[in-house]
């Protein structure tokens, strides 16, 4: 099995290598009507099937039916039967056919299952959550996948187009001495396939990370509402990648029992070791978004704060000119007032005819005019 590293980050914008059509991809009979094929559920074409002997594939069944006629009680064979997005007609078609308990079969019709793993007498029923990161919209995008294991079958039926489990067949197709083990093994190598694509998951959450601590530091205006969206795909990646610990530590916890082949089981504990690895990841991206979503809130609020000193510098600045403006308005309004007074057209006012009047009056303002220059400078007015 290759060792599991982290892929380098790449910066945004990439563009996910296309993949090329496969019958586990697209299912080949989707373009004819439903309606239009007569023939018994458990004989209508399937995504991809094969019977295999000692790690060979002996048989490409068409159908459900033939497949399960075609199934011989010998050791060291069984089928692989894929299925995508079935109807439910179909699937429980599979189920007579497989002695699938109904909960399961219930389960797998509804879909929108939590990761889980769940034995019925000597069938497995698991639920995986592939996940597939789209890097132009920063979203995780999640496709569903339900396995049937049993001592000589193994059934998978996708809700989703990820993962594509043509890739795993090819791979298993190849190395015989790992498929000749049996079911379990298919179904290390699809959670082994799983796992594995959680590692570019990782690095496009990790990239965006980098890329909002940069964003709130330049005080961008929207980073808020970013931290917020890929909070919500890290918390829906944690609710994918966390159950799987618990999932294999029950296929752990069934070695002994179940007589689980050595090999296989150092490869199952490999793929603990690399779920674990990711699992921590996703809960230190969850930690280290709550602390940068606080950080944004400290330097928004600081920054507020910085503004709201710089409005009340203006306002004292603005208060202390006009302050000085009414204290001069002031002072000159007084000798005018005064000045008004003598101003008037009246024969009898008072010292209209006195000698002293006008040095009086000039007195007057003088007296009046230092009177109000004292008191506002004593009231740092001026």
């Amino acid at each position: 099995m290759p060792e599991w590293r982290p892929r380098p980050l790449r910066r945004r914008g990439r563009h996910p290598e296309p993949v090329m059509p496969h019958r586990e991809s697209a299912p080949e009979h989707s373009m004819e009507p439903r309606s239009a094929d007569e023939r018994p559920l458990a004989d209508r074409p399937l995504i991809d099937t094969a019977i295999y002997r000692h790690g060979v594939r002996i048989s490409t069944p068409e159908s459900l039916g033939e497949t399960y006629r075609q199934l011989p009680g010998a050791d060291g064979t069984m089928a692989w039967i894929g299925l995508y997005r079935p109807a439910e007609e179909e699937l429980l078609a599979a189920a007579d056919e497989f002695d699938l308990h109904k909960l399961a079969v219930e389960d797998a019709i509804v879909a929108h299952q939590r990761p889980k793993i769940e034995r019925y007498g000597d069938t497995l029923f698991v639920v995986l959550r592939a996940a597939t990161y789209l890097d132009e919209v920063e979203e995780v995008s999640f496709g569903e996948l339900h396995l049937f294991v049993g001592q000589n079958f193994v059934l998978t039926v996708r809700h989703g187009q990820a993962p594509d489990l043509s890739v795993v067949r090819r791979r298993m197709e190849t190395d015989q001495d790992l498929l000749r083990r049996g079911p379990e093994a298919v179904l290390y190598a699809v959670l082994d396939h799983v796992v594995d694509g959680y590692a570019p998951v990782i690095a496009g959450l990790q990239n965006d990370i980098d890329e909002i601590e940069t964003e709130v530091f330049d005080s961008e205006p929207h980073v808020s509402r970013r931290i917020y969206e890929l909070s919500r795909e890290v918390i829906e990646f944690q609710r994918a990648t966390r159950p799987l610990l618990a999932i294999l530590r029950s296929l752990e916890a069934g070695f002994e029992k179940y007589q689980i082949d050595e090999e296989l089981q150092r490869y199952l504990r490999d793929v603990a070791d690399h779920a674990t690895t990711v699992a921590e990841r996703v809960d230190g991206f969850r930690q280290m978004l709550d602390n940068i979503l606080t950080v944004n809130a400290t330097l928004v609020t600081q920054a507020q704060n910085e503004e709201m000193k710089r409005m009340t510098e203006a306002s004292y600045a603005q208060n202390e000119e006009i302050k000085r403006i009414s204290s001069w308005a002031a002072i000159l309004f007084a000798p005018t007032l005064i000045g008004t007074v003598y101003g008037m057209n009246f024969d009898v006012i008072p010292e209209l005819h006195w000698t002293l009047g006008y040095p009086f009056a000039i007195l007057l303002m003088l007296m009046v005019c230092i009177s109000l220059y004292t008191i506002f400078k004593r009231r740092n007015w001026l």
